[in-house]
């Protein structure tokens, strides 16, 4: 019999069930090893559709979330990818199957070095890892042509806007840090930005600065 834990067989059907439809991020979630990005403990529970603690007292996201948010960016091959919260790396693994480079800003230190080491046993060599505030408009990074927040934001800094390439897509949790935000997805067009709001969703909040705690 088959050792693999339940979640893990459902996890392709639970993400159809659930809306996700585009081919290319299905498979992108079925070849990322997401056992590979939860804390030991919790591998058995890896392909569960729920978020996950990890180090520094942050999360990895649900499946469900992890694919919502990547279909809703639309990526294409030639795409740079700009990420604000790395976390252990998942998402960016993700995300590097779809799109050109993938640049993921994270603030603490155990995280940056811990996705950094682990993105590059396993083989993603189009994502490089930053330590910092990603939402602080960090020099040197140029503009993208998506940009992605994985924690929660009270409003969406107009620095990090003016990131986008004409057609860039941004998408973000928007709303209180401790409560329920809502998925923003914001598109640069001619005449200026357009915002539509998706789901209800519920992520650690995005802070300031770098953090001591290393």
């Amino acid at each position: 019999m088959s050792r693999e834990p339940p979640e893990k067989m459902m996890f392709q059907l639970n993400l159809r069930r659930r809306g996700i439809s585009e081919q290319a991020v299905l498979r992108a979630m079925e070849e990322v090893p997401r056992e590979a990005f939860v804390a030991a403990a919790d591998r058995a529970h890896a392909y569960r559709d729920s978020a996950l603690g990890i180090s520094c007292g942050q999360t990895i996201s649900q499946p469900f979330v992890v694919a919502y948010m990547t279909e809703q960016l639309r990526l294409h091959r030639d795409h740079k990818v700009f990420e604000i919260g790395t976390g252990s790396g998942y998402q960016a693994a993700v995300l590097s199957r779809l799109c050109g480079d993938v640049i993921t800003i994270e603030r603490y230190r155990t995280l940056a070095d811990g996705a950094r080491a682990r993105l590059a046993e396993l083989g993603y060599h189009n994502i490089e890892v930053v330590l910092g505030d990603g939402l602080d408009d960090p020099p040197g990074t140029g503009d993208f042509d998506r940009i992605i927040v994985t924690a929660a934001i009270e409003q969406v800094p107009e620095s990090l806007l003016q990131r986008l390439v004409p057609g860039g897509i941004l998408i973000a949790p928007v709303g209180p840090h401790h409560g329920v935000q809502t998925l923003v997805r914001v598109t640069r067009i001619d005449s200026g930005f357009e915002r539509k709001e998706l789901v209800d969703v519920r992520f650690v909040p995005a802070l300031p600065g770098i953090a001591r705690e290393l």
